[in-house]
């Protein structure tokens, strides 16, 4: 997949591009709505004999939109999107990087210049795209503004159990730390990449070891608690439970921060510095402040055998 970042105003032609069919969306999480309208795009690439393209946009628009200033976490950062888009069969990825001069453009100069001028021949979309100052053009208004010069699909709502598969609701089951409900939207678990790196090592004194994660990118972490999670290590994935908090039992509450902890079942290496992913699975419990240090192993103990048996019925 060739990757290509624009910077607005750009100055690509026509004749800069073999003829495309293209997906328009910011498509954060890149789950299965936006895989359907990705997947449309290639099959109607390959049906034209022609190539297939994505476009989406860098950074997300509620930073350049929005009044107040505002850190923004993704289901699916930028660097996660290009790999994942890449496996589902893409030719070519534009990055639009989001300037406010961009968003100022009126939806037919959009058109003109982010459709026509990179030689989409067809274009598809969600129901519920739109594009230009304020969003006022919508897939209602581009067949007057594609002017005939390309065709285009509206690709209709998709919903899984009577839900609609939207970022928004997967930010929301994240937020919840229904991980069963984030893995059926995104039609896959839910990942993300870190780095290890060195921690307090209070879980290896008490029998229970862990890598502390520093994760690379703006992650929207699920709520706190315990999780089956998998990580990945050199290209092997190995089972495990994750706490996601702020350790309770030892931290007063001055001391807070967000920790992510994983204890890997039957490893015994050194991995500090490996880049490593990490992939969610179930929600064991609520994080919770023990008494003393033997209730807190005792619960350990219970979380890792909770986890094995939900990974021997997978």
């Amino acid at each position: 997949m060739k990757i290509i970042t624009v910077h607005h105003p750009h100055s690509f032609n026509k004749d800069d591009f073999p003829p495309l069919v293209m997906a328009l969306g910011y498509f954060d999480g890149v789950h299965k709505g936006h895989q359907r309208v990705i997947n449309t795009a290639v099959e109607k690439a390959r049906e034209q004999n022609v190539h297939s393209a994505v476009m989406t946009f860098d950074p997300h628009p509620s930073v350049v939109l929005g009044h107040k200033h505002k850190h923004i976490h993704f289901i699916t950062p930028l660097e996660d999107k290009k790999e994942i888009i890449e496996g589902l069969g893409v030719d070519y990825l534009f990055v639009v990087r989001f300037t406010s001069e961009f968003a100022s453009l009126l939806p037919q100069e959009f058109v003109d210049q982010y459709i026509i001028e990179l030689n989409v021949v067809h274009a598809v979309a969600g129901f519920d795209y739109s594009y230009g100052r304020m969003g006022k053009g919508t897939m209602e208004t581009l067949p007057f503004h594609s002017r005939e010069r390309f065709t285009f699909t509206t690709v209709p709502k998709f919903t899984e159990e009577e839900n609609k598969v939207s970022s928004t609701n997967i930010r929301e089951y994240l937020k919840e730390g229904n991980i069963i409900k984030v893995t059926k939207l995104l039609g896959r678990p839910y990942r993300m990449k870190g780095t290890v790196i060195h921690g307090d090592k209070r879980g290896r004194k008490i029998g229970f070891p862990t890598a502390n994660i520093e994760t690379a990118h703006s992650y929207l972490t699920p709520e706190n608690g315990v999780y089956a999670v998998r990580m990945k290590i050199h290209d092997k994935w190995y089972n495990g439970v994750c706490n996601v908090g702020f350790k309770p039992t030892f931290k007063n509450p001055d001391e807070y921060s967000l920790s992510i902890e994983v204890h890997l079942f039957d490893f015994h290496s050194s991995i500090y510095g490996e880049e490593v992913y990490i992939e969610w699975f179930e929600r064991i419990r609520d994080e919770q402040k023990f008494s003393g240090i033997e209730e807190l192993i005792t619960q350990i103990q219970n979380d890792k055998e909770t986890a094995i048996r939900y990974f021997s019925g997978i």
